[in-house]
């Protein structure tokens, strides 16, 4: 039995002996799905999605994160990566640092018909699952204390270079503010400033002077710390032989430059980036 209202009136209607009366009422309802927004992506072109994290500066200190990098949430932040391209098998590249994770879509992708809404929405939801589902086997003695949340966005670009300088502008943004972080914490934790002094101190300062202030001041060669913090992680789909010598694609996650050449050439046929 279903209640169906007609006008401001309500009844019943026993569905199993008057199916054409549901029937007629759906009918008489579609109109509805006019009103959604076509949004429909391009085609033949590359789908890139960034999702980031909502209030993340926030919740990395509730819930304790170490500074300047904490790796437990940089391997949890990986996870759910794989998360993502383990479900979506559209997903051919990804690169995160920090509280964001870009994900590439093959340009002949398919996938929800191209609509920009479903697809944002599901590499959201699928990301901050895994998050929430494997946090404890990252933060085992830290509690969740409340659930995180990833905003996201999709952006279009038609040829090998976009791509690529896109990529070349994250990592150089990964670069810039790890480079800010690990100067600003080591003038805090070992330095003995304050939060407030330090953000004077490198107010107006450039990328050599603060490499300066940490060979002078602390002994440490910003390019000697460990490439996961300065390059980001990049997430790639390799081809392996297993143990019966059948080859089989498996995700793995990289530590390197995506600036030059070397990555693309080293992986072009797990790329397959073809301006054609």
């Amino acid at each position: 039995v279903v209640l169906l209202g007609k006008g401001v009136e309500t009844f019943a209607v026993d569905t199993n002996h008057h199916p054409h009366i549901l029937q007629q009422f759906v009918l008489k309802f579609e109109y509805v799905r006019t009103f959604e927004l076509e949004d429909k992506l391009l085609k033949n072109v590359w789908m890139v999605v960034r999702i980031d994290g909502k209030g993340f500066h926030a919740f990395s200190q509730e819930h304790n994160f170490m500074k300047p990098n904490d790796s437990r949430a940089l391997d949890l932040m990986n996870c759910a990566a794989e998360g993502v391209l383990s479900e979506l098998q559209d997903v051919f590249l990804a690169y995160g640092q920090s509280d964001e994770f870009s994900f590439v879509f093959k340009r002949s992708s398919t996938l929800f018909g191209r609509r920009s809404s479903k697809i944002i929405s599901t590499v959201c939801s699928v990301f901050t699952a895994h998050y929430v589902f494997r946090w404890a086997d990252y933060f085992p003695t830290q509690p969740l204390l409340h659930p995180p949340s990833f905003d996201g966005r999709v952006v279009l670009y038609p040829t090998v270079r976009d791509l690529r300088n896109y990529f070349s502008w994250r990592q150089a943004d990964c670069h810039i503010n790890n480079l800010y972080n690990t100067c600003f914490w080591e003038l805090v934790q070992t330095g003995g400033l304050t939060t407030a002094e330090a953000e004077k101190r490198l107010s107006k300062t450039l990328s050599a002077d603060k490499n300066e202030i940490l060979f002078s001041e602390f002994g440490i060669n910003y390019n000697e710390t460990p490439e996961r913090f300065r390059k980001g992680s990049t997430l790639i789909r390799k081809d392996v032989v297993d143990d019966s010598q059948r080859k089989r694609k498996v995700i793995r996650v990289l530590s390197c430059d995506i600036i030059g050449d070397t990555f693309w050439k080293d992986n072009a046929a797990a790329l397959s980036l073809s301006d054609g």
